[in-house]
């Protein structure tokens, strides 16, 4: 993609309009689907039996048809779904949003989807909740998850083809998440990676610990300040992969576990949860293709993080 190049799109209704951009000119629309917007087999093939993708307002052959630059492809992106979650009334944090997707600001000690059938108190209940009452016929489906205790942006898709996308670009990489934490101690150095691999404690239901066998797991961090008085140092971590309890597991590992963090050797402060909060998603958008950033604020009533912790993440 070209800096300053976007895709200009366009919703109708149900539909999505798309002006075909040079870059796909004298792709078919087959090339189009599958290879620049990895649509999935079962979208494929309803878009195809229901007439649910027109080129300049006319039913195309995918596979022989070329798209020109300025052509307008339509696609029935916003059709009904039925909800297949418990809507739940939830005091949602919106930090970003459009017609293909949201970004909301997880509070601690939630879960982010249900566990079990009867589970209905989670943040994907409160979502739909969000959805119901702003006319979104649609389940909201998470790109990536938080544990419960680990507050901040987590980003929703609101159609199939949404999610399908956001979820390669999550497997590619290309979504990056910036947390902010405080750890045990002072860390030396000042900037480093963690390249561990991450496994199942096997004398542990939930816990996990760094294995040889474990799968690849590399994290980076970055000291912002030294706090006497809490004897722990606030750093920003970003995750090249997404292992579960990924940075609490490699803290513990350096020996500067996360405060809070009793699971993994951190102190219990006044029963509070660990000291963890994702701070920024960064994204290509995957309809615009511009740049969305995201910050997530902390509560004002935050026993660990400042608004201002979060907005020094704007300069790094």
């Amino acid at each position: 993609m070209k800096l300053g190049v976007y895709m200009k799109t366009k919703r109708i209704g149900e539909w999505l309009e798309v002006t075909i951009p040079e870059k796909w000119n004298g792709y078919t629309i087959e090339r189009v689907m599958k290879k620049e917007w990895f649509v999935p087999r079962k979208l494929v093939h309803e878009f195809r039996s229901n007439k649910e993708l027109t080129l300049n307002n006319e039913t195309a052959n995918w596979k022989d048809t070329r798209v020109q630059a300025n052509d307008l492809l339509r696609i029935r992106l916003f059709k009904p779904r039925q909800l297949e979650v418990t809507p739940v009334y939830m005091d949602i944090d919106v930090v970003y949003e459009d017609d293909h997707l949201l970004v909301v600001n997880k509070p601690a000690g939630l879960f982010t989807h249900p566990n079990t059938p009867d589970d209905h108190h989670t943040l994907v209940n409160g979502v739909a909740f969000y959805f119901q009452m702003n006319g979104i016929e649609a389940t909201p489906k998470y790109v990536h998850r938080l544990d419960k205790d680990t507050s901040g942006a987590i980003l929703f898709a609101k159609h199939d083809l949404a999610i399908a996308m956001l979820g390669k670009e999550l497997q590619d990489r290309n979504i990056k998440r910036t947390y902010i934490a405080w750890a045990h101690g002072r860390l030396k150095p000042k900037k480093a990676t963690i390249d561990q691999p991450i496994g199942k404690d096997r004398h542990h239901p939930v816990r996990r610990r760094v294995s040889p066998n474990g799968q690849p797991a590399i994290t980076t961090y970055e000291v912002l300040e030294y706090d006497k008085a809490r004897k722990a140092s606030l750093v920003t971590l970003n995750l090249q992969s997404g292992r579960t309890h990924q940075i609490r597991v490699h803290m513990s590992y350096l020996g500067h576990p996360l405060l809070g963090d009793e699971l993994y050797g951190g102190e219990e402060k006044n029963g509070l949860s660990q000291a963890l909060h994702a701070a920024r998603l960064t994204f290509i958008h995957p309809f615009t293709e511009k740049e969305v950033r995201c910050l997530a604020m902390p509560p004002e009533d935050s026993p660990f993080f400042k608004k201002e912790h979060v907005e020094a993440l704007e300069n790094l």
